[in-house]
């Protein structure tokens, strides 16, 4: 039994570290020429939007940047806080409903694309984002230096869910051939991660913007397999270094944001047991079997490692984190259980909207 533990562990740390050695990053103090427009969706964001509107005003290296904002039906006094933060320095709109057919997120950056007007460049940020004055020169670079269409900097993750949260670099540095995946012309052979997203703009729209996604509960998978679609490009980058998120501040909001939309990162219960059961043999499994040899001691080590390599590549926590790993994935199980379960319930909503 070691050795079915043991081969593939090896072989996927193995392949974590070539995905390390091959992640794009955005440089540092990059100059940009090209007209750019930052898409800020907004809705009731009033308590956290302001860190992120303050470093949008402080961006620099951009020759022509525009900051679009739509507060998209916000109850909590949000347009007010842009409005006292921001003034007449970003263009503030208000959103319409989306209509049958259309959920939320995606017709309210459907509208700021919209709006954007003629520029080379749309920049999705959402409001749980902040940047670094330089972070959206450094990706708009990468983005033509790279030859994408669309590019997905993955901020640094802060704030609760330190169990759960780092399993997202973790898995696609892990799982995902980066480099295959930019050459690639599948659509199944795609991820992306809607805090920050740079696209070219007509490459957007020869994808059919974000209209065609617009019933898409994880719209930025979707957004990049539309893009892979109209013939374009797609890339990961490690954006840690030039932006930072807190997508949730208490356990509540985690499992409640991963409780909307992981049942459909797998597209069925059977999809699901077909990754979640392997997760738990190869990651949750080792500890419990020390006492059968040195195997399971090695099996262990190996899924720490791979979680230390994507840590210290992406401004993760190098220490005690990684050693809690069998943790992590047991709790990522139960909330892809829970997700399902509300699914079937019919009880999902997020921001106060039905999904």
């Amino acid at each position: 039994m070691g050795w079915v533990l043991l081969v593939p562990l090896l072989l996927l740390t193995v392949h974590t570290a070539v995905n390390a050695l091959l992640l794009r990053r955005p440089r540092r103090d990059a100059v940009s020429g090209e007209r750019v427009a930052v898409l800020l969706p907004l809705r009731n964001e009033a308590r956290r939007v302001t860190p992120c509107l303050e470093s949008l005003l402080a961006q620099r290296g951009v020759a022509d940047l525009t900051i679009h904002v739509l507060d998209d039906g916000s109850t909590d006094g949000t347009a007010d806080v842009v409005r006292s933060v921001a003034g007449d320095r970003v263009r503030l709109r208000r959103g319409v409903e989306p209509p049958a057919g259309w959920l939320g997120k995606p017709h309210a950056c459907q509208q700021l694309a919209d709006a954007a007007g003629d520029v080379d460049v749309l920049v999705f940020v959402d409001a749980d984002v902040v940047l670094e004055p330089d972070a959206i020169a450094g990706a708009v670079t990468l983005l033509r230096e790279a030859g994408v269409t669309l590019l997905s900097p993955y901020p640094r993750i802060v704030g609760s869910g330190r169990l759960v949260q780092p399993l997202l670099q973790w898995s696609w540095l892990t799982f995902l051939p980066l480099r295959a995946m930019e050459r690639s012309p599948r659509p199944s052979l795609a991820a992306a991660g809607g805090q920050w997203l740079v696209l070219d703009r007509a490459g957007y729209h020869r994808a059919g913007g974000h209209a065609a996604v617009r019933d898409d509960i994880l719209e930025d998978i979707g957004l990049a397999r539309a893009v892979k679609r109209s013939g374009g490009r797609i890339a990961l980058a490690d954006g840690s270094g030039l932006a930072t998120c807190r997508m949730y501040d208490s356990w509540r909001e985690l499992a409640d944001g991963y409780g909307k939309s992981l049942w459909a990162s797998f597209g069925s219960a059977i999809g699901a047991a077909a990754v979640v059961v392997p997760l738990l043999l190869l990651y949750a499994s080792p500890p419990l079997l020390f006492m059968m040899g040195w195997w399971a001691v090695a099996a262990y080590a190996l899924g720490v490692i791979g979680r230390v390599l994507s840590a210290a590549v992406t401004g993760g926590r190098l220490f005690p984190d990684p050693l809690l790993h069998p943790v992590s994935v047991v709790v990522f199980a139960g909330l892809i259980v829970r997700s399902f379960h509300l699914r079937r319930r019919r009880s999902l909503q997020w921001r106060g909207r039905p999904v």
